[in-house]
């Protein structure tokens, strides 16, 4: 996918939603939707109790799915689904090591393999433990994406790049996950920091929740992440997640979309 957006010259749209919120059937339905307006690759987090590195309002989605008793074997079901479905749009898992660790490492890549993923970023995985779960996921063919922050050192982002493989995700600020009304500078220096140790695309998330925050992006780096400002929307469509609106779907395509500049 990122070989095909560096040859048509533009940039890649990464969407995230919390698995399960509000309901797997809801989420599927999702994830068809996402990839139907144009996503290059669909981002799709796994629910947590302890979600460390999230703002308020993945915290609050993550919780209506925990409470919907969603698991990794029920996300991986899912995954499954949509790729029978005929959805070929590249999906990524984003997790917490935890209930990973959980399912069985192993296991996961298998399944993984076996249903069409394509990925996972492990938040709380730093590159000095990352070394047995990228040699069992580079195994079984997925990708281990990195986190890669504005205080890291080059030493650092020098040990990111060397693990990582996919695509590395440039954070766009210290601090957790949330829209924001404007980007900082911190973010372009990162990427360019980066390019010095790899040639992985470059994906900056963490605060984009505008279609002038995307095209700001695209500017510097091979995609942009929009998390928060999505999952914010879905709360505000469906805020009783027992009680679905009929067109709740097409709302969040509708404003998923508008997040896109003009020219994509």
């Amino acid at each position: 996918m990122f070989a095909h957006l560096r040859e048509e010259k533009r940039g890649g749209f990464i969407p995230f939603i919390v698995a399960g919120d509000p309901d797997l059937e809801t989420s599927e339905k999702l994830i068809l939707e996402l990839a139907r307006i144009g996503a290059n690759v669909i981002e799709l987090g796994v629910p947590f109790s302890d979600p460390v590195a999230d703002g308020f309002t993945i915290q609050k989605s993550a919780e209506r799915a925990l409470r919907g008793q969603i698991n990794v074997k029920n996300i991986l079901d899912l995954i499954s689904d949509v790729r029978k479905k005929g959805c070929e749009t590249p999906i990524i898992l984003f997790s917490y090591f935890n209930p990973l660790l959980q399912f069985g490492l192993e296991k996961f890549a298998a399944e993984a393999e076996r249903i069409g993923l394509d990925g996972v970023l492990v938040t709380d995985l730093v590159p000095e433990e990352a070394g047995d779960f990228h040699k069992i996921l580079t195994k079984k063919n997925q990708s281990l994406i990195m986190l890669a922050a504005p205080t890291s050192s080059d030493e650092r982002l020098k040990k990111i790049t060397d693990i990582a493989n996919g695509f590395v995700y440039a954070v766009s600020r210290a601090g957790v996950t949330g829209a924001r009304t404007d980007l900082t500078s911190d973010a372009e220096t990162l990427v360019k920091r980066l390019r010095k140790f790899t040639d992985l695309p470059v994906a900056v998330g963490f605060g984009i929740s505008s279609k002038e925050q995307v095209a700001e992006v695209w500017r510097y780096a091979d995609a942009a992440v929009v998390g928060s400002a999505i999952v914010a929307e879905i709360m505000r469509a469906a805020p009783n997640s027992d009680d679905v609106p009929a067109n709740f779907v097409d709302k969040i395509g509708e404003f998923t979309r508008a997040l896109l500049p003009k020219d994509y």
